[in-house]
């Protein structure tokens, strides 16, 4: 029974290791600053899926805390904190527990809503980053921004369902064989 414990650490660890990748890359490749964080989240999948949320959630909080004192941009890493660090676990608990497909989009939608307004008054009046920068042409935006936002979600979203699939169709046998290795 401890050599099955000791293994869902060390894959908790690796995982770890893995998100905290994706997080310091998205530092280091500036047009990555948003895509890379997004990956960093979706390797929990495995995490969520073998070991549930409880296990889950301190991979995300170590992943997060390591990735803001590591990451060469700390944009990166505050958008891992802020949303995608933590998305995988809430989609899994939200698709699971909630049946009416419409219902689970508007959580959704009201996650990253909340998780972007919630960036932007951090940036605003925590950070001092100057209203300008959220206008184009002279028009002050976030609520477009917002939108289109909302709509890159949804393609996130769908994609990360997608990724979900695959794991379990080629990666879930594997992975749940060497966890249970141990007993």
């Amino acid at each position: 029974m401890r050599q099955n414990h000791t293994l869902k650490v060390a894959l908790c660890g690796i995982v770890t290791a893995l998100a905290l990748m994706f997080i310091c890359i998205g530092g280091l490749v500036p047009f990555m600053t948003y895509a890379m964080p997004a990956l960093g989240g979706l390797m929990l999948i495995p995490i969520v899926t073998e070991l549930g949320a409880a296990w889950a959630w301190p991979v995300f909080a170590a992943s997060s805390v390591l990735g803001i004192l590591l990451s060469p941009d700390k944009d990166a890493a505050m958008i891992y904190v802020l949303f995608f660090g933590y998305y995988p676990i809430l989609k899994a608990l939200i698709e699971k527990h909630m049946h009416s497909g419409i219902l689970r989009l508007l959580v959704k939608l009201a996650l990253f809503s909340a998780a972007a307004t919630a960036a932007f008054l951090v940036s605003i009046y925590l950070l001092r980053v100057p209203k300008a920068s959220f206008t184009i042409g002279g028009l002050y935006l976030p609520g477009v921004l917002l939108l289109l936002g909302n709509l890159v979600f949804l393609l996130y979203d769908y994609a990360a369902s997608g990724i979900v699939l695959f794991y379990f169709r080629r990666l879930h046998g594997f992975v749940s064989k060497w966890l249970s290795s141990g007993r």
